[in-house]
């Protein structure tokens, strides 16, 4: 599979999760974080804004993927924000502890897909100026 070919269906899969999860965040609120419990009507309020951040974040992310070439600053940007979010959850764990396994492998999962996805970045762009 070429680098271009990778670009593409990583940034579709981005997309359609972030769309899924921060739509299901929208519809279940505190339901939807593995091992939270209810934590009141406030900060349900919060998860369910964020999770309509979320799911725009995800239809960036599939702007991104329709285009041709795939702009590389797009997905430069998107990979940014991204990675702050696993900086963030890396941030929590100093400061709050260990939370639920599945946010563990979430973390490990956004620190290994942000280098790869700035690695590919602009592997559209370069295939379309090669074959000119």
């Amino acid at each position: 599979m070429t680098r271009a070919k990778t670009l593409r269906g990583l940034a579709l899969a981005m997309g359609y999760a972030c769309v899924a999860i921060g739509l299901l965040h929208v519809l279940l609120g505190n339901a939807a974080i593995p091992g939270a419990a209810s934590a009141g009507p406030t900060v349900d309020s919060l998860g369910r804004f964020f999770g309509a951040i979320f799911a725009g974040y995800g239809l960036a992310w599939l702007w991104a993927a329709r285009r041709s070439p795939i702009p590389a600053a797009a997905v430069r940007g998107l990979t940014a924000v991204f990675l702050l979010g696993a900086l963030g959850r890396l941030l929590s764990l100093a400061v709050e502890g260990r939370p639920h396994w599945f946010q563990l492998a979430l973390a490990a999962l956004e620190l290994a897909l942000s280098p790869l996805l700035f690695w590919l970045a602009d592997a559209e762009e370069r295939a379309e100026g090669e074959t000119v």
